[in-house]
């Protein structure tokens, strides 16, 4: 990059920035003389400066490096080369995420909570899948694969989700479903996870209002690398023996992931893949599956500041899935075979991209996504499912002058979606989107707005403002503002705002099937979510001898209106009205088909406010000359339904808590290594969940009791068993080698016996063994 300085006696500096750990080239480093004239280094880690002659002070900076500073000395028309080699900043409090503005930033300068989870903590637990890994996040919670932040989710059977999923910060949630396929995340890949608590639509549109989680994938060094992991684990006797129905065959399951990554000239190239078969602790539960993946980037070596790639990811799986258990007792971990629902599928993404620097240091970014899924159920053809998803996005960034970043976007998505349980259906998806963020000293302030539109198939989303619905304008607007204050060094106040929606997905809007007695009912006037989240949140560092980490401690307050939910009740299932059992005809309509109009329908039920409070403490570093690695949180949320007196026969109590929360949740995480062993152990708590669905213990108003037919056992069994959980999983791991390592890993060390959602038995006690190979 060159910028031209218009004086006769002048003379050009360039060079190299490079990685003095790894090697690696350095792109978009800031290479400042004391008037502030410079440019920065380009795809390669080249740059090219036109400067006065005479002697200068050059600063190169980088986030997430030290600062290097060189004198230099240039005669008139003189051409001198620097090369410099920059030093990573390894505390934890300077760690570098992309999610909170879509730019480069030091985690302790966002306006938002976030948090960030390596590969190693993803190794050393031998995560078979995203959600596991994401699950051991304070604050973060997956319910029987549903993701919720800060309690802003609770169950949904399956459809929609509150959080956007994405993989190299493009959606990868399903179309027809809205779902997370967690199984299909390339773990094998992963440079780090990050996770933003809070509304963020503005950014990051529809789907974002509980939050963001961003799958970042990895690109090589200089130096080659290949990693080979095979794991073999076996599924314990729970303590309940009457619950083990595999007789003297305990279920196993086993794995392996590859990956490989180097450089060729100009090229980044990156294959991976794994493939994984799981016998299941429950019965008629299985999955095999197998998965493959790759990175392309080429940087131009003709037209400077150009990279371009393709990136993709096929799996292909066949598994049975557990819904319902037989009952509480000899059968929790049993379902009735004609219940069990098994599918073929595959899921396949390809991703092109375009990345350019201009010659005034502007970054140009297209990226685009296909990502198809596919779902045939062999005994059940009536519930086969396609779906094509078509993402395209392009971004403008500009550092203007005084600290100034600015960020431009727009996006365009279209989806076609085939399937007999809801029907064939088409969406489309258009927004733009700005970002300001300035720093002023030590105060960092960041200012976002987004407009959407969205349709399915001819009806348009419309602007919601408070409780009014505006028709005449077919775009939804949100706003975000965010502040962050160093009081002092390694102390960092921050507060946010910020609103957030979500459209209805095609599932939610037009589902119809049943499973046993379960019935589910479509609803095509559901209309969409809005909300808005606020923080106040305070980021101290903290040094204990050679270990360095951060304390964070964030209250927030998030409200939902018109919040979704599917809700058990009585419906005519030719208008999909609500039975008013009061009216002569809805009540006619009801003896005529009694147990066919109970069941779920996702609808609109109001108001919702959720509070609390969020902690988390992490670092790494060493302790009495032992690296100790840390990450562990509390947090309280008082998820409220506003709404009571309308919802509150849905419930399983009288109080007015959202249904399938908790109050309470602890989590942590602690890796030890000395010498050649490593030791680890994570903890889970949950404390009670409140409310569930009253359908699933209870009489429903003036209707039957499904309750015993659905779930037998559960309203004793919650009586019995409510009470919290907690749950602890411990690793040891011993190098063979420089380059190897065998690990044992136990899950569920205590044998703990606890549920998720209604009828979610988790796992019993399990044991991995896991050999890593890394060249």
């Amino acid at each position: 990059m060159i910028f031209q300085n218009v004086n006769a006696q002048t003379a050009i500096l360039k060079g190299k920035v490079i990685d003095v750990k790894t090697k690696g080239t350095i792109p978009s480093v800031n290479i400042l003389l004391e008037d502030k004239s410079g440019g920065i280094s380009d795809i390669n880690g080249n740059y090219s400066i036109v400067v006065k002659a005479g002697k200068h002070q050059v600063s190169y900076n980088f986030i997430g490096y030290k600062t290097e500073i060189r004198s230099v000395e240039l005669k008139p028309d003189e051409t001198i080369s620097v090369n410099v080699s920059l030093n990573e900043e390894v505390e934890v409090i300077n760690e570098i995420v992309v999610s909170a503005g879509k730019f480069e930033q030091k985690i302790s300068d966002v306006t938002v909570s976030m948090e960030v989870i390596k590969p190693t903590m993803i190794e050393n637990n031998n995560t078979i899948s995203a959600d596991i890994a994401v699950n051991q996040v304070p604050g973060v919670d997956v319910m029987d694969d549903q993701p919720s932040i800060r309690g802003g989710s609770g169950y949904s059977y399956g459809a929609g989700s509150r959080v956007m999923m994405l993989v190299d910060d493009l959606p990868i949630l399903s179309a027809d479903i809205g779902d997370v396929k967690w199984n299909f995340i390339p773990l094998e890949n992963i440079s780090q996870i990050e996770i933003i608590k809070g509304a963020s639509s503005a950014l990051f549109g529809s789907s974002a209002l509980n939050g963001v989680i961003n799958m970042r994938t990895a690109y090589p060094k200089d130096e080659p690398e290949t990693k080979v992991t095979i794991f073999n684990g076996i599924y314990m006797n729970p303590k309940r023996k009457e619950l083990v129905w595999w007789g003297n065959n305990q279920p196993l399951f086993e794995g392996a992931n590859f990956l490989h990554s180097q450089k060729i000239k100009n090229l980044d190239l990156v294959i991976g893949g794994n493939a994984f078969s799981d016998d299941g602790y429950r019965q008629y539960e299985t999955e095999e599956r197998i998965r493959g993946n790759f990175n392309l980037r080429y940087r131009d070596a003709k037209i400077e500041g150009l990279s371009y790639g393709l990136n993709g990811n096929y799996m292909s799986m066949d598994k049975t899935e557990f819904f319902l258990w037989l009952n509480a007792d000899s059968g929790a971990y049993r379902q009735d075979k004609d219940i069990a629902s098994h599918s073929i599928g595959s899921r396949f993404n390809l991703d092109p991209f375009l990345v350019y620097f201009d010659k005034n240091g502007n970054r140009h970014s297209l990226k685009g996504r296909y990502f198809r899924t596919t779902n045939s159920l062999p005994a059940e053809p009536e519930k086969n499912s396609n779906s094509d998803m078509f993402y395209l996005e392009y971004q403008y960034q500009k550092q203007l002058k005084n600290n100034l970043n600015w960020t431009l976007g727009a996006v365009g998505t279209y989806a076609d979606i085939v399937a007999q349980l809801f029907g064939s259906h088409n969406t489309s998806n258009a927004s733009v989107f700005t970002q300001f963020d300035k720093k002023f000293g030590l105060l960092n302030l960041s200012a976002g707005v987004r407009a959407e539109y969205f349709r399915i198939d001819k009806e348009e989303t419309h602007t919601v403002v408070g409780t009014d619905t505006i028709k005449d304008i077919p775009i939804q607007p949100v706003f975000r503002l965010g502040a962050n204050y160093q009081l002092v060094e390694h102390t960092f106040l921050r507060a946010s705002f910020g609103q957030g929606y979500r459209f209805p997905t095609v599932a939610e809007k037009y589902t119809s099937t049943s499973v046993s007695l379960l019935n589910i009912f479509p609803n095509p006037d559901l209309k969409s979510e809005t909300g808005w989240s606020a923080e106040l949140g305070l980021k101290q560092g903290l040094k204990v001898s050679r270990w360095s980490g951060y304390f964070d401690i964030a209250g927030f307050w998030t409200e939902y209106h018109e919040m979704m939910e599917f809700t058990f009740g009585a419906y005519n299932f030719e208008t999909y009205k609500p039975i008013n059992f009061k009216d002569s005809a809805d009540l006619a309509f009801y003896n005529a088909n009694g147990f066919k109009t109970l069941g779920f329908q996702s609808i609109n039920v109001g108001n919702a406010r959720i509070t609390g409070v969020d902690m988390t403490i992490t670092g790494m570093g060493k302790i009495f000359g032992i690296p100790t690695t840390l990450l562990a949180g509390y947090t309280y949320t008082n998820p409220i339904d506003l709404n009571v007196e309308v919802n509150d026969s849905t419930k399983s109590t009288k109080s007015n808590i959202l249904k399938y929360r908790n109050y309470h949740t602890v989590k942590a995480d602690l890796q030890l290594d000395y010498k050649k062993i490593s030791t680890g152990v994570t903890m889970l708590y949950y404390s009670n969940m409140i409310n569930i669905d009253k359908a699933f213990e209870d009489l429903m108003g003036d209707g039957p009791s499904v309750g015993f037919e659905l779930l037998p056992g559960l309203y004793e069994y919650r009586q019995k068993h409510n009470k919290g959980y907690i749950v602890f999983d411990y690793r040891i791991a011993i190098s063979l080698t420089e380059h190897s390592k065998i690990s044992l890993v136990i899950r569920n060390i205590t044998n703990e016996e606890y549920m998720g959602r209604p009828g979610d038995m988790r796992p019993p006690r399990s044991i991995s063994l896991q050999y890593v190979l890394h060249i």
